[in-house]
Order: C-alpha cells, then sequence, then structure tokens
C-alpha cells in the first residue's frame, strides 16, 4: 500500500493535528480468543491503513497480544494505552505507563488516557501525564469517559490545546454523546474516540427497521452494513471509531469502511432509522 493511498484514510487527531487512521482497531477482550487469530486481525488491520490501536491496563493481557502484533512494526502504528483511575495519582500514573510501556515492548506511547474519573485530584494526573510527554514517555495524553462537566474542569486545570481525545461510547443505538460532549470536543479541538461502535452485542438485526436502514445504503454503496455504521459515525470529522475484530476478515471489513463517504440522504435516512433521543442526565459508559 502505498503512503499517498494510506494518507487518504487519515485525519488530524487533537490539537496537536497528528494524522491518525480514520477508523482504529480495539483490543478490549481481545485476548480472550484465540491469540494467534487476535494478532493476524491486528496485523491485517495495519497492512490495510488502520494504524490506531487502542489498549488498556485493564484489559487482561490485550497489551502483551499488541506487543505480538506489532513486533518490528512499531512505527506503522499509533499506539495508545490507559492508565486505571485508581493509579492515576501523580506517581502512579507515571508507574502505570512504564509498566504499560514495557508489556508492550516500546519506549512510548502516541497517546495516554485516563481511563474514567476517579478520586485521584485531575491536578496530580494531568502533572504526571506532562511529565511523561517531557520524557518522551508519551506523545500527548487525554481521558476517557469524561462527561462536559468533568471535561470543563479538566480544561481549567490543564489549559487549552492539551487534551487530545475523549474516549467514549458511541453507536448507532447509543448517540448521547450527540447533545454535549460532541459539540464540546469540536469547540476546543478534542478527538471523540468511539468505543464499541457496533454496540455491545446488540448490532441492529437484518430483519429490524433500522437493520433494513442499513442494508438499503450498503446496497447502493457495494458495502456492508458494518462498514456503513463505521461511517455513520466518523461522518463528523473529529470522530474515530475503534471496533474490536475477532479475524483478519473481520479486520478487512472494518477496513473497508475507511474510505467509504455517505451522502446526504443516506446520513438523512440513517439519522430518521437510529433517532438519537433525549439528552441523557448522565454520560452512558461500559
Amino acid at each position: 500500500m502505498t503512503a499517498s493511498t494510506v494518507s487518504s484514510t487519515l485525519r488530524p487527531f487533537g490539537p496537536a493535528g497528528h494524522p491518525v487512521s480514520i477508523i482504529g482497531q480495539g483490543t478490549w477482550y481481545i485476548d480472550h480468543g484465540d491469540r494467534k487469530a487476535a494478532i493476524e486481525s491486528l496485523q491485517r488491520g495495519l497492512d490495510l491503513g488502520i494504524s490506531h490501536i487502542d489498549t488498556a491496563e485493564m484489559y487482561g493481557d490485550a497489551e502483551l497480544v499488541v506487543a505480538e502484533a506489532i513486533a518490528g512494526r512499531r512505527d506503522d502504528c499509533f499506539l495508545v494505552s490507559k492508565v486505571l483511575p485508581s493509579n492515576a495519582s501523580r506517581r502512579g500514573t507515571v508507574t502505570a505507563c512504564e509498566r504499560s510501556l514495557a508489556r508492550l515492548k516500546t519506549d512510548r506511547l502516541d497517546c495516554y488516557l485516563l481511563h474514567w474519573r476517579g478520586n485521584h485530584p485531575l491536578e496530580d494526573t494531568v502533572a504526571a501525564l506532562e511529565h511523561l510527554v517531557a520524557a518522551g514517555k508519551i506523545r500527548s495524553w487525554g481521558v476517557s469517559n469524561f462527561d462536559v462537566e468533568d471535561l470543563d474542569e479538566l480544561l481549567a486545570v490543564a489549559g487549552p490545546g492539551r487534551i487530545a481525545c475523549n474516549q467514549v461510547l458511541y453507536h448507532l443505538n447509543e448517540r448521547a454523546i450527540e447533545h454535549g460532549v460532541m459539540p464540546w470536543c469540536e469547540r476546543h479541538g478534542v478527538a471523540v474516540v468511539a468505543y464499541s461502535p457496533f454496540g455491545h452485542n446488540d448490532f441492529p438485526h437484518a430483519r429490524s427497521a433500522g437493520g433494513k436502514a442499513l442494508a438499503a445504503v450498503a446496497v447502493r454503496h457495494q458495502a456492508t452494513a458494518r462498514q456503513v455504521a463505521l461511517a455513520f459515525l466518523a461522518r463528523r470529522p473529529a470522530v474515530f471509531p475503534i471496533p474490536k475484530a475477532a479475524s483478519a476478515a473481520h479486520a478487512a471489513d472494518n477496513a473497508g469502511a475507511l474510505r467509504l463517504v455517505l451522502s446526504a440522504d443516506d446520513i438523512a435516512a440513517l439519522d430518521a432509522a437510529f433517532p438519537r433521543g433525549p439528552a441523557p442526565r448522565h454520560l452512558p459508559m461500559l
């Protein structure tokens, strides 16, 4: 795959504008199945331009699986991991990052996230993250599962231009972030990373009204329903869906969404089939 081909599948990620693949690869539960198939899946994704690989210390042995998958090709990927809130003290964040680096067999992360809001003061966590940036152990940092109020507080602590991303639950049947979180991130140049973009074992059934709407759009584009779902989520430039794939074939299917651009009519049809609903009282998360 040529550089010019790959570049058409990238978009700027966060305030620093690092070029990152529009579609990424999630790794939650990737260590629970066939390890060889999981490694082949991640490698196939990389081959097809899905360079964004997301993992976390919470994901069991996922970091070890990722390490095997990216061995000898670290420079081909945008690598992300996360610190647990219980470890996110000033010293604990640094220790957790160093532990993840060792498990991933790399000397740096492209982005490092606070997995969700915990009890440690944000001032301490941010100080640790900035220390890791200065030390060259991470290139940028962000958060996950932060609602608008949390983001406001974080911005006050970190200042503008420091928060790379907010990773949040986002799929066709869960569009709550479109009310407040997504507009906030777009205003402040923060990337929105969509986890569980196919839902958590509840992707629209082919015979449901939503499934039929997906199928109709898919036929028009000679695509699959899952490719259409990813393209719908990624219709706004700030959004980077990170589906997990359990096989190389599944990874290839996800990669097919990289260049899929939906028309205004397609988006309107899917918007009607999957209404975003009312604003939530609390940010949904898994």
